[in-house]
């Protein structure tokens, strides 16, 4: 059964004196629902990171990686480099490291494959553009972007696979795609999961929306058949925030009673 994730990327904020008052925040908070909960300190702050919240159920996750092992690739992290200060999930795709830096569809398969081969968990990034939209081509630009990215795999990659679908226009925007059209894109993903592998392989992987997700429209988001969970962007960096969104989900229609919380 697929689980229910919530993810907080903290992009490029928060030195170590922040970090770690943010840190100590989060874990002033109680979890009341059943959930996987993440955060992605930026690079330099991954070690630190990981040893404050040692016996905590908070993972803590990268931004992002090179899908070589080593080399000279002057200013780059590989997923050894990552595991080796505790971190075993790597967020890869986002809209911003595919604007900015010119990620490829291409390329992040060479990502993806290395974060694999290292046993490493992905918390995998696509969506359309604003004018995609407009243009009625949402679906078929988020079908390519996964199909191109990950659809060279065998269906058992994707027990290490989490989705996370980003309208691009509503990051960092204050936008927000509706629930309905949350829903309607996370059931076109999951059937496009079915036509390529199976049912079981659809049934069994997580689909986060990520997209302005704030504590005022998370129940409403977190209740749609097909969402199971969020990558968080600004909400992440202020505690309470972050929290209410996590325990959001308890109240959630679609929250499965039989779902195992982690330890």
């Amino acid at each position: 059964m697929r689980k229910h994730v919530v993810a907080g990327n903290w992009k490029m904020n928060n030195d170590i004196p922040q970090t770690e008052a943010l840190i100590q925040d989060l874990k002033r908070h109680a979890k009341t629902s059943e959930v996987e909960v993440m955060i992605a300190p930026s690079a330099t702050n991954l070690w630190h990171a990981s040893e404050l919240l040692k016996g905590s159920d908070i993972e803590v996750i990268a931004q992002n990686m090179h899908f070589a092992e080593n080399g000279a690739f002057t200013g780059e992290i590989s997923a050894s480099m990552l595991k080796s200060v505790g971190v075993k999930t790597v967020i890869l795709g986002h809209s911003e490291r595919r604007a900015y830096y010119n990620e490829t569809d291409k390329s992040l398969s060479k990502k993806v494959n290395s974060a694999l081969d290292n046993g490493m968990t992905i918390v995998f990034c696509f969506g359309e553009e604003l004018q995609d939209r407009k243009a009625d081509m949402h679906q078929s630009v988020v079908k390519d972007q996964i199909q191109s990215a990950l659809f060279h795999l065998d269906a058992s990659a994707f027990k290490n696979i989490i989705l996370a679908y980003e309208p691009v226009w509503a990051i960092g925007t204050g936008e927000t795609a509706s629930p309905d059209q949350a829903q309607e894109m996370h059931h076109f993903i999951r059937n496009t999961l079915v036509n390529q592998y199976n049912q079981s392989v659809a049934d069994d992987v997580s689909i986060l929306y990520g997209g302005s997700v704030k504590p005022s429209n998370a129940k409403e988001i977190f209740s749609k058949q097909d969402v199971d969970g969020g990558l968080i962007g600004g909400a992440a960096l202020n505690a309470e925030d972050f929290f209410a969104i996590v325990n959001a989900i308890s109240s959630a229609s679609n929250f499965p009673l039989e779902f195992n919380a982690i330890s």
